[in-house]
């Protein structure tokens, strides 16, 4: 009989915390340059980096998929190298000044220091890639920072636009979120060997999983603190994006109140009409609960990928994660 256990956020790292410090060894070895510049960012960005989510699902695919390789820290580092790349870039784009509650890349060094640095760790990340020797990871890994730089520019596009659907709002999030959350579950298969349809499976957990994260990210940036989250809340909407939860909001509210969100995206910032006064609106039409609750769903959805695998403790803590997902706060 199938036996499951939901273990807590401790415990699931507690799983892979010896790896991932051998996975931090790795990034702070490879963010070494013989031009300082690069070298003071890449150590710069590795003492302020973050949960480090996206090596620990890497290191946990592996695991429950019986791989117990050095090509598991490897790639936990090249997949870390690649999220850090397209963080600076998009401070850059963003003009952002604050990120995880340190200054930005770009404020300290400049956006052209900055922009060279970002593309340094992506070749970077693909110099220890290619020392696998493995098509198909070479094939992924290159399919995915194509989909990552899409993302990008589909969101550039759609900035300060009051008119975007729920489809399009999911399609920016899987390209810039989803699909990098989704390579590293497939990463796990392709080292251990396993089949084409268990590597589906895996990827399709991951872009469940990375919607629910982005989801909840999108909510923090209302309710959450500068403290918490490392830099000012109701950023996106200053930045010019809207995210589900204000387009819920302009599918219910009055054309009036429609227009002090359009209001903000016009200013860049919040100067006419106060974040208080767009706050007040999501929680008056209940649209941060719903944006919550489609997160719950992506969750349950993305459980439910991982039915037919064999029972043990690495498939407990990917059981376990969706639900940390969507409850954090920060």
């Amino acid at each position: 009989m199938a036996t499951t256990r939901n273990l807590t956020a401790s415990e699931v790292f507690d799983l892979v915390r010896s790896d991932l410090q051998k996975v931090e060894e790795e990034f702070s070895q490879q963010t070494v340059s013989s031009v300082r510049p690069i070298t003071e960012i890449g150590q710069y960005l590795h003492l302020n980096g973050g949960k480090r989510i996206r090596p620990a699902l890497v290191l946990l695919s592996c695991k429950m998929c019986g791989y117990e390789g050095a090509s598991a820290l490897r790639l936990g580092s090249v997949v870390e190298l690649l999220h850090t790349a397209t963080l600076v870039h998009d401070d850059v784009i963003d003009q952002a000044e604050i990120r995880r509650g340190h200054p930005s890349t770009n404020s300290r060094w400049g956006n052209h220091t900055s922009v060279l640095a970002g593309d340094w760790l992506y070749m970077q990340a693909f110099n220890i890639a290619l020392a696998e020797r493995n098509f198909k990871i070479l094939d992924l890994l290159i399919g995915l920072t194509q989909v990552m730089v899409e993302g990008e520019l589909l969101q550039l596009n759609r900035l300060r636009k009051l008119d975007i659907s729920e489809d399009e709002y999911f399609e920016v999030a899987y390209r810039k979120t989803a699909c990098l959350f989704s390579a590293c579950l497939r990463l796990g298969a392709l080292l251990a060997g396993r089949s084409e349809e268990e590597e589906i499976k895996l990827g399709a957990y991951g872009a469940d999983l990375g919607l629910a994260f982005q989801l909840v990210d999108d909510v923090l940036d209302f309710i959450s603190s500068e403290d918490v989250l490392g830099k000012p809340i109701g950023s996106d909407l200053r930045e010019g994006k809207v995210t589900l939860p204000l387009i819920y909001l302009l599918q219910k509210c009055r054309p009036e109140e429609a227009k002090k969100i359009s209001c903000v995206l016009e200013e860049g910032g919040f100067h006419t009409v106060k974040f208080s006064e767009i706050l007040e609106l999501v929680e008056q039409y209940g649209t941060l609960r719903l944006a919550r609750s489609k997160a719950q769903k992506l969750a349950e959805r993305a459980r439910s990928c991982l039915e037919g695998f064999p029972d043990s403790q690495y498939k407990d803590a990917l059981r376990s994660l969706p639900e940390f997902i969507v409850e954090r706060d920060s």
